[in-house]
């Protein structure tokens, strides 16, 4: 799901840089856009807590009734909503491409499993929302690690300062295995998940 925004803008909208290739946009204007993206200063807590939960879909690139689905499962559970929210997400196997780095951002980590570049256990998986379980190996299917953008990857130009420790990543191999849940602390998205479930809590 691609916002039709242009990513820099939208960016700038939410208060993050969603891409590599936004933050220096972001760096340069760290304001809304508009022409008056500087004086904008009013604000209510809902508008606080819609920022929180847009920030949060738009780092995982879902849609709003992917993330309310989220939501609703999460607050079924015995955990803490908000950090079984943000644990939900982060199993997703689009965002555990992204943090293998198999890819460059969430949106080229959809795609590649969206075009069937992506097997979980060595069974080629397209579906972008596919949750994934404790021991699992994610890997680049065979007849795809030849192609350009996995021999790039392959040579760490998308691997994260510090892969997160829920994973194990044979980056030159592209397979990496999920060791276990993610802790809400571990994960590097930006939010307050507690102002998220007091948006769907209201």
């Amino acid at each position: 799901m691609n916002n039709p925004r242009p990513k820099a803008k939208l960016s700038r909208a939410l208060g993050i840089p969603l891409t590599p290739k936004c933050v220096k946009y972001f760096e340069q204007r760290p304001y809304p856009p508009g022409d008056h993206g500087r004086a904008r200063k009013s604000t209510s807590d809902y508008k606080v807590r819609l920022l929180e939960k847009q920030r949060l879909r738009f780092q995982y690139n879902i849609s709003e009734t992917q993330l309310a689905r989220a939501f609703e499962k999460a607050h079924r559970g015995s955990a803490k909503t908000g950090e079984a929210l943000v644990t939900s997400l982060e199993t997703r196997l689009d965002a555990l491409v992204l943090r293998s780095g198999f890819a460059r951002t969430i949106y080229q980590a959809r795609q590649a499993v969206t075009h069937r570049h992506i097997t979980v256990n060595g069974i080629l998986v397209d579906k972008p929302s596919y949750q994934v379980k404790p021991e699992d190996i994610i890997a680049v299917a065979p007849r795809s690690r030849n192609k350009t953008p996995f021999q790039v990857a392959a040579a760490g130009a998308h691997q994260l300062a510090t892969t997160p420790p829920y994973l194990e990543v044979l980056l030159p191999q592209l397979h990496a295995r999920l060791v276990r849940q993610p802790a809400r602390e571990e994960v590097p998205v930006t939010c307050n998940e507690q102002l998220v479930v007091e948006y769907y809590s209201r």
